[in-house]
């Protein structure tokens, strides 16, 4: 490969980290092409983008980062090497998961970087899946800050009727 060729690679692997700074590094080694045309059409439909890479080059842009957490994952680095771009956090491990679930042994989780925090290993799929999404975030801040105020307007409304017969008992009292 051209050294041209090589600077164009890396500053392609550097603008898609920077689009989208959640990865999944996986191996997808063994896969056939039918396999590798059904996990692309799924990684499409969930909005990730799967890219074979080469590891030289994907250390080089990683360790150019200048980052303490994504030097974890230069071990991983080894084999055949693919990476999944999302900007959903979970996705790609929920994919995974899915074909894991469905008896397949592929794609293989190496490591990632979520969430500016870097996972290695394929046991740290579960922790992952569980990583909750922005918009499931703000879903769960918008029902905790209801909460309490349905627990006012309940209240009200349930003491509502006990202070109507309050107010009816004391004026028929007059």
């Amino acid at each position: 490969m051209r050294k041209e060729d090589k600077a164009q690679i890396i500053e392609s692997i550097a603008a898609q980290i920077q689009e989208t700074p959640n990865f999944y590094i996986t191996d997808i080694s063994g896969l056939n092409a039918e396999q590798t045309t059904k996990l692309r059409r799924d990684c499409f439909e969930k909005g990730i983008k799967l890219v074979v890479v080469k590891n030289t080059l994907l250390h080089k842009v990683l360790k150019d980062m200048n980052n303490e957490e994504v030097t974890a994952l230069f071990p991983v680095l080894e084999g055949p090497t693919a990476v999944m771009y999302t900007t959903t956090p979970n996705a790609p491990a929920k994919l995974i998961k899915k074909y894991a679930d469905d008896g397949a042994e592929k794609p293989a989780l190496k490591g990632a970087y979520v969430q500016e925090c870097a996972f290695v290993g394929a046991d740290k799929l579960g922790e992952l899946c569980d990583i909750k999404s922005r918009e499931e975030l703000i879903g769960d801040i918008i029902g905790l800050l209801q909460s309490p105020a349905r627990n006012v307007i309940s209240a009200l409304q349930s003491a509502g009727g006990k202070l109507a017969g309050i107010v009816k008992t004391l004026s028929e009292r007059e």
